[in-house]
């Protein structure tokens, strides 16, 4: 399941329970295009990989 998709079901989650109005949802949208252009994309990209990774790790 990609992070995008868990993110996305949080943040509706969110907006459903009334923790998050649409306002700040559509602001953090913006926000995560906008870094996702920037020049810190990548090492966001790679510390959300490596975490992945670990919790794929996990054993239950």
């Amino acid at each position: 399941m990609s992070l995008v998709l868990l993110v996305g079901i949080w943040a509706g989650l969110l907006i459903r329970r009334g923790s998050l109005r649409l306002g700040g949802a559509l602001v953090s949208a913006l926000f995560g295009f906008l870094l996702a252009s920037s020049k810190m994309a990548p090492g966001v990209q790679d510390i959300l990989d490596h975490l992945a990774r670990e919790i794929t790790e996990i054993d239950l």
